[in-house]
């Protein structure tokens, strides 16, 4: 399918689609718990910019949610959908592509199987998006159980003889909270991050 057959599609089938070099893949929404907790994850990551910003005026960040993230410079058939997002500021109506993104998340739901963000995940990191983020729900979908951490790997680990990877890119577990350990997430990438968990309770 191409982004322009996409747009003919009513909008509530079109908002469950994402395109994997043209390939239809189905996002999940999930339950209403894991929109929260995205929302609130974006407010805050929103505030911590916004101080980044104050701080050094010479730097633009958005955050957002939902976003399509295009990949490659031009085309719009291939792209995927963070639960959230960090990307650079661009004009109004420009479409994020990979290249202006610095982060992106997902909050898990029961719904998404561990292939399925593997082969997510592996699409980020080889677009070269520098930091992928991941939340756990808790088990009864009362708040924030888990929150991980990865960046992009630089360089390349040393294999084995006739040892070859798989992908060309891949993140490295760099942190992760969880709310019975520490007053909150506290991270220095893309900017500096300090989250406490009371303002991502629900």
């Amino acid at each position: 399918m191409t982004w322009e057959e996409l747009e003919q599609l009513p909008e509530d089938v079109a908002d469950q689609i994402e395109l994997w070099d043209g390939r239809v893949v189905r996002g999940r929404r999930g339950p209403g718990e894991r929109q929260t907790a995205m929302r609130r994850l974006t407010n805050e990551l929103e505030r911590c910019a916004r101080d980044d910003m104050s701080a050094h005026p010479e730097r633009c960040w958005r955050a957002n949610f939902e976003t399509n993230v295009f990949f490659g410079s031009t085309g719009k058939s291939d792209f995927v959908t963070p639960d959230f997002l960090v990307h650079r500021c661009l004009p109004p109506g420009a479409e994020v592509r990979a290249t202006d993104t610095l982060l992106v998340g997902e909050v898990l739901s029961p719904s998404n199987t561990p292939a399925e963000m593997e082969a997510k995940k592996a699409r980020y990191a080889s677009a070269g998006i520098p930091s992928y983020w991941e939340i756990d729900l808790t088990p009864g979908l009362t708040g924030i159980g888990a929150l991980r951490v990865y960046v992009l790997q630089v360089g390349h680990a040393e294999l084995p003889p006739g040892v070859h990877l798989l992908r060309n890119a891949n993140y490295l577990l760099a942190s992760q909270w969880t709310p019975d350990f520490g007053a909150g997430i506290s991270f220095p990438y893309p900017f500096f991050i300090e989250i406490p968990w009371p303002a991502l309770a629900f």
